[in-house]
């Protein structure tokens, strides 16, 4: 019999989302596949959005290299750069889009053996991340050195936002503002826009989106933006997501524990009162984190319960008292459709891209 632990991945759901991003912000839309698409299968994704998708977006140039490999022949930006001028060749003879954000790369291009007019390439502008990007005083210098560059043949503007996710910070705004300041006056496309900023930064619109994490179906915002008509507030966003993955597994064990018996690792749950406990095939080597405390929402049999006690590497436990109808064999979805993730992310301390990226053990089934 095998394991009933597994990801679903609906890919008709990957392509709402996309479209739904794309729509939102206008323009173009670069669908942000990296970390194996958020934990997603980056091939498998890239080849259900490759028809409708604008393009792709990648952290490195070998992530890249694997998608090419694969059949993908749309734009894919690397948007970590280049680490070295072999790399910056091979990414030439890929055909692939790079970011130029640091003085090393700007240097690499313009002694690579490259063919003339070739390379597309984004200029990262430190807006006010300081992560990576030329500061705000470069801009102009840095442009004008790849206007210069024998190989290279078009120019994006391009910014990454700190804050986008926190529609109450004025961080944004301010990013905004410094990136159209550095900027002006030089002619190519832009590109401000991350998940986050499509969906509640209506002033960072450009010619590119590089939607990310929302492809996935996974909020990152934890306030809504709200649509005012007339003067009233509406009950929802201007937008609909949809969640890509489900974490899904099954009961396969079933006991009671006694008033005053502790259950699991360190004992951290005890039981008051007569607790029907469910043993699930599922732990923190697949992906779900085991720092979740008991009371993290978990679905069993399409009812929602609770964890209950420390997950494992290989199971958790929940509680079944309520649910007399689950079973040997009852589904567990952990989260999905109906289980948020960003709730069992808020329950760990995290993030849900933290929680989708670290799902590597189980299979994943793809779904049209």
């Amino acid at each position: 019999m095998t394991r009933p632990s597994k990801a679903l991945i609906d890919l008709a759901a990957l392509r709402s989302n996309y479209l739904t991003a794309r729509n939102l912000h206008g323009g173009r839309a670069l669908a942000v596949v990296k970390a194996n698409a958020y934990g997603h299968g980056a091939v498998p994704c890239a080849q259900a959005l490759a028809d409708i998708a604008d393009g792709f977006a990648v952290a490195f140039a070998a992530e890249a290299f694997e998608l090419r490999e694969a059949g993908i022949t749309k734009p894919i930006l690397v948007l970590e750069g280049c680490f070295d001028p072999d790399e910056l060749v091979a990414a030439y003879k890929a055909n692939l889009w790079v970011v130029i954000h640091q003085e090393s790369q700007l240097r690499a291009l313009e002694t690579a053996p490259i063919d003339a007019h070739s390379m597309r390439v984004w200029l990262k502008v430190d807006s006010g991340m300081h992560r990576a990007g030329f500061a705000l005083e470069a801009v102009q210098g840095a442009y004008e050195r790849l206007e210069a560059c024998p190989s290279v043949a078009s120019i994006t503007l391009m910014t990454h936002f700190a804050r986008a996710d926190e529609p109450d910070s004025d961080a944004t705004a301010k990013q905004i503002a410094a990136f159209h300041e550095a900027t002006a006056g030089l002619p190519g496309d832009r590109s401000l826009s991350n998940s986050g900023a499509v969906l509640a930064w209506p002033t960072a619109r450009g010619t590119w989106a590089r939607p990310g994490i929302l492809l996935y179906g996974a909020d990152p915002l934890p306030v809504k933006p709200q649509i005012s008509t007339n003067g009233e507030q509406q009950p929802n966003p201007p937008y609909q997501l949809t969640p890509v993955m489900s974490l899904v597994s099954e009961i396969f064990a079933i006991r009671t524990l006694a008033p005053g018996e502790a259950l699991g690792y360190g004992g951290t749950f005890v039981a008051t009162t007569p607790v029907r406990v469910g043993l699930v095939a599922i732990g923190y080597a697949d992906g779900y984190p085991r720092v979740t405390p008991t009371g993290t929402p978990i679905a069993v049999g399409g009812v929602v319960t609770r964890t209950i006690g420390r997950v494992s590497m290989d199971m958790l436990t929940v509680d079944l008292t309520d649910l007399p109808q689950a079973s040997i064999g009852s589904p567990v979805e952990c989260w999905g459709k109906q289980i948020d993730v960003n709730q069992v992310a808020q329950q760990a301390g995290t993030i849900a891209y933290e929680l989708l990226c670290n799902v590597k053990r189980v299979p994943k089934v793809y779904q049209n």
